[in-house]
């Protein structure tokens, strides 16, 4: 009994370690191990014993037959970003007065490298451009995460800042105002629902001057951005209210019925999403207060009382009292 439970214990033990320490077979104790990544095991040639159950396949999915194209398919180290000025390509000397393989420095090699650090942060933003580049790509970090933006929309505002670097039109405009003009663009671009006014709390800047910059931008970069859909911000909202999905179909069909009969045109995207979600918490009993949709759509109460009332008069929708 004690050697059968001893021969279990040595069977069980190699699964218990990694493919890597794995030597030779614990049931003949063969060497000849062969991975199978098809099944995800490491077999025994010899007797066929799997030893290892569920390894990972490491290799790449992509192949190669010459060191050029291993280097062109290769994706290895940080990615390439638009987010920092350098796109991310650059290194950096380590803060540790300890290069690799020594165990200590001198004073003398310790001042050296300091000055070595201080000569490269120097030199990685050596010009005007650079160092707007740099001030405008932390300031759009900063405008993102402030609006719990995902990180394509930060992306693209990168891009578009560069874009207007490049043709100069940042010469004489508020860093600011222009970043939060390009991330309301990209906004805009990626279908992602966020107004005007939400940017400008945002950032604390003017409306007005947000508004001027992106216009300018859009004129001289010649881009093209589609209009805002009212079922974004429905979404958004309901979302937010934390409502049915029976509630938000409701208001989205009733956005899609009103876009129909020309109804939105003119009106602000998030004022009539607001009020279409009002409506339809008030059709699915979900009932939820004007002040609180208003806070979070960022419009007055007035507002969607006033689209309220144009929308149940011109859809002709009767709701309880």
């Amino acid at each position: 009994m004690v050697e059968e439970l001893e021969r279990t214990t040595q069977r069980q033990q190699p699964e218990q370690e990694t493919p890597r320490r794995i030597r030779v077979c614990p049931e003949c104790g063969g060497s000849r191990l062969m991975r199978d990544y098809d099944a995800a095991e490491v077999v025994c040639v010899a007797c066929g014993t799997v030893v290892v159950e569920k390894i990972a396949d490491t290799r790449p999915e992509w192949r190669a037959f010459d060191d050029e194209q291993r280097a062109k398919r290769a994706r290895v180290g940080a990615p390439m970003t638009f987010t920092i000025h350098d796109k991310g390509l650059s290194t950096i000397i380590d803060w540790r007065d300890r290069p690799t393989g020594t165990k200590s420095v001198s004073a003398d090699q310790r001042i050296e490298l300091y000055k070595l650090r201080k000569w490269q942060r120097r030199v990685r933003v050596s010009d005007a451009t650079e160092r707007n580049l740099a001030v405008a790509l932390s300031e759009l970090s900063k405008l993102s995460a402030a609006l719990s933006l995902p990180k394509n929309i930060l992306e693209t505002a990168s891009v578009i800042y560069r874009r207007a670097i490049k043709r100069r039109l940042i010469r004489g405009r508020s860093i600011h105002n222009v970043t939060a003009a390009a991330i309301y663009m990209s906004c805009r671009q990626c279908s992602v629902p966020r107004t005007l006014d939400e940017i400008a709390t945002a950032s604390t800047l003017n409306k007005k001057d947000i508004g001027r910059s992106y216009r300018f931008m859009l004129r001289e970069l010649g881009m093209f951005v589609p209009p805002s859909t009212n079922r974004h911000y429905a979404a958004r909202f309901s979302n937010k209210l934390a409502i049915s999905g029976k509630a938000e179909t409701i208001a989205i069909k009733i956005l899609e019925i009103a876009r129909a009969m020309k109804l939105t045109s003119g009106r602000g995207p998030a004022g009539i999403a607001a009020a279409s979600t009002y409506i339809a918490t008030v059709l699915t009993n979900e009932r939820k207060t004007q002040r609180e949709i208003a806070e979070i759509a960022n419009v007055t109460e007035v507002t969607i009382r006033n689209r309220y009332k144009e929308l149940l008069e011109k859809l002709m929708i009767e709701v309880p009292i």
